[in-house]
């Protein structure tokens, strides 16, 4: 007895088609095999097998690159192009599976059992079809490519089978998705996989959607804020602001990002510099703003030059630019070998206290040169405010740090060495007293924090070697006092002040005045009366003033007649014709 399963039919490989049961499918047909296969199912009962192939790119697949499961399917229409292809419509009728290959000769033949479907009508099969109809819908709201019609055609379908192989069929699937769709007999599998595949494609698109929706904001916030910074830039046009404004901050920016700055100060400097981008250029807030920034930017936070303590090159260098002060230069190396073991410079604050012209300040100079330091003067002489240690808030019209800051602006380190001149001729007044703020530049304990008004955020000075000048101690007050050591140096004696004049004076003088040594030749004797009779005091400043008269004197004679010009001697009887009646008596009681 005949198998009804069993049937003989013409096999059509498809080339990245999946034909399901229920469904009908456009078909072009151009392989010589196809045809002859096509052509000999349309002359008899119409009915041929179709099988996806599993590679697309193979022209003549083998019995082993076609897959067994297929759809039996009915020929409906076939239109024969004018390039010899066809052109079909078959309708899907019923899963099979390949049994044996019968010819290959001319087309395929093969034996194909049909496969019967496993239909469970029960409330479970049921909830999955209503779950995949809600599914549908939901997923055809938001794919538009879906055809509405086809949509409500397949909500109509209360068939389970039919429902899912016609679902199946139109959904955007791989090749091996909708082949193990065929291939799954159970209807319920197929209702859950499709179900899944659902889910997971809404899931897809509505996350697509928001990164969608993400994107427009930010390019509407974008193109909004450039509209608005267009609109911005026209205003300022026609109020007359330059187009230089944009360009300067610009510049501020890259400086601001290149400037290595502590973690507090570069906040404060994004803040200020985000409230200067929003005001207008012109406005007086702004050159505040701009200024401030301009300052915390430019100041040394971090730069430093590198210590150079050679004990032997310090005195040496000590020895060539001062003569005498043995004392002072030997307590001078005995602190700056200190620092070069401890290597901290946490210590007693060094005050010079001497006569004017003793060589104080002079002194603190060669110090810095001898440690490879930057050198700062400041003179406090007369100052009786205590911003101009400070510093004034910028509320104030024309503030600015106060000059210990400024000081270390110019300095361009953290480490440089500090000289405070004149420290005994601080003033006190109902502004302040600047002595009082002095204590926290001076204490190594604070100074690590230096709060200035203007700056508002601390700055470290504790690096800093500072020295102090002064002429008397008295009117230092005690607690500044108690902060410094005192180096005290006192008057030269006559014979010292006239090796001075010898070997720095006049070779100094000679070289401020373009003149040679043998032009003014000026003895011992002649030097020892200008000291005796022309100057009356511990230094030596009056002393360079005297030697500086007789070489302008000279310069003048040279600049005359270079030519003619003959040095001659400088004794005792001719300095009257250069400096004048002598200004004291020497030897004489009064």
């Amino acid at each position: 007895m005949a198998n009804e399963n069993l049937k003989v039919l013409p096999l059509l490989p498809l080339r990245e088609i999946v034909v399901f049961p229920y469904t009908a499918v456009p078909l072009f047909i151009g392989r010589v095999k196809s045809i002859l296969a096509i052509e000999k199912a349309y002359e008899t009962d119409k009915l041929i097998f179709l099988s996806a192939q599993k590679d697309a790119k193979l022209d003549n697949p083998t019995e082993n690159d076609i897959y067994k499961v297929g759809t039996v399917c009915k020929i409906i229409q076939l239109l024969r192009l004018p390039d010899g292809t066809l052109k079909i419509l078959v309708e899907g009728l019923n899963r099979g599976r390949i049994v044996r290959f019968l010819s290959d000769s001319d087309y395929f033949i093969v034996e194909v059992e049909l496969k019967t479907e496993i239909i469970e009508a029960d409330i479970e099969t049921l909830a999955l079809v209503k779950l995949c109809k809600e599914s549908l819908e939901e997923y055809s709201h938001y794919n538009k490519k879906i055809n509405p019609e086809i949509v409500n055609n397949l909500l109509s379908i209360d068939n389970p089978s039919e429902f899912s192989d016609r679902l199946a069929a139109i959904l955007n699937l791989k090749l091996e998705q909708k082949q193990k769709l065929l291939e799954t007999i159970s209807v319920k599998k197929r209702l859950e996989i499709l179900l899944n595949h659902l889910r997971g494609e809404i899931e897809i698109i509505k996350t697509e959607s928001r990164i969608r929706e993400r994107i427009k904001k930010q390019m509407e916030r974008t193109q909004r804020d450039y509209y608005l910074h267009e609109q911005m830039k026209a205003i300022q046009k026609e109020l007359g602001e330059r187009e230089d404004g944009r360009s300067d901050l610009a510049e501020l920016e890259k400086r601001i990002k290149k400037k290595k700055l502590p973690k507090e100060v570069a906040s404060i400097v994004r803040r200020e510099f985000k409230k200067l981008s929003l005001m207008s250029p012109m406005s007086a807030e702004a050159t505040v703003v701009r200024n401030y920034i301009d300052w915390l930017i430019s100041l040394p936070w971090y730069e430093k030059t590198q210590d150079n303590i050679d004990i032997e090159k310090v005195e040496e260098l000590l020895n060539k630019n001062h003569y005498g002060l043995e004392k002072p230069k030997q307590r001078i190396i005995e602190h700056l070998a200190v620092q070069k073991l401890t290597k901290s410079i946490k210590g007693p604050i060094l005050c010079f206290v001497g006569p004017p012209g003793a060589g104080k300040t002079s002194l603190a100079k060669s110090i810095a040169t001898a440690i490879g330091r930057k050198f700062v003067r400041m003179s406090l002489g007369g100052i009786r405010d205590e911003a101009e240690i400070r510093g004034h808030r910028r509320t104030y019209v024309g503030a600015l740090p106060g000059r210990i800051i400024q000081g270390m602006k110019k300095a361009g380190t953290i480490n440089p060495v500090f000289c405070l001149d004149e420290v005994d001729k601080i003033g006190m007044d109902f502004r302040g007293d600047p002595a009082a703020a002095l204590l926290e530049v001076l204490d190594p304990e604070q100074n690590h924090s230096f709060q200035d008004h203007y700056l508002e955020v601390g700055y470290d000075l504790s690096k800093v070697l500072f020295i102090t000048t002064a002429n008397a101690l008295y009117t230092i007050p005690p607690a500044l006092l108690d902060r410094m050591e005192i180096i005290e140096l006192p008057g030269y004696t006559e014979e010292e002040k006239l090796e001075i004049a010898k070997n720095y004076l006049l070779p100094r003088q000679l070289q401020t005045h373009g003149l040679s040594p043998e032009m003014v030749p000026l003895d011992d004797s002649a030097i020892l009366e200008i000291i005796r009779k022309y100057t009356k005091e511990a230094g030596v400043r009056n002393l360079e003033r005297e030697i500086a008269t007789i070489c302008r004197k000279i310069a003048k004679d040279v600049a005359k007649n270079p030519k003619e010009f003959i040095p001659f001697k400088i004794t005792i009887s001719k300095l009257e014709e250069f400096l004048g009646v002598p200004k004291y008596r020497y030897g004489v009681a009064e």
